[in-house]
């Protein structure tokens, strides 16, 4: 367990590396819920990005989004309704990401954009 938590700590300060890098704003990490949890939290071009973030060492269970199944996506999404409300960005166009990073020799990302809609 504990090297799974390092893991995904490891590929969510890379994701939030990988976003900064391409324009994005990070406004806030890992916001809890009762309901869920969101990752990453980012705006870019007055979007405001909800993200999903999946690291993988290996292939044994599939690609990474393959996790993100709908009762996860209904859980990112009740979560953006609280968090939207909760920090008054309720004006916005939103967005729902998932980023897959796979921890090979070389760390590699898949920026997955409006990976899924409710």
């Amino acid at each position: 367990m504990r090297n799974n938590i390092k893991k995904g700590i490891l590929g969510e300060n890379l994701a939030c590396k990988y976003l900064a890098s391409n324009g994005y704003s990070i406004i806030d990490r890992n916001y809890r819920t009762k309901v869920g949890e969101i990752d990453i939290i980012a705006i870019k071009s007055k979007i405001l990005v909800f993200v999903e973030v999946k690291t993988r060492t290996s292939m044994d269970y599939g690609y990474p989004y393959e996790a993100v199944n709908w009762k996860k996506q209904q859980k990112i999404y009740k979560s953006s309704l609280i968090y939207m409300k909760h920090k008054n960005l309720e004006n916005y166009q939103i967005r729902y990401d998932i980023i897959e990073v796979f921890l090979w020799e070389k760390p590699k990302i898949n920026h997955i954009e409006n990976a899924f809609c409710i």
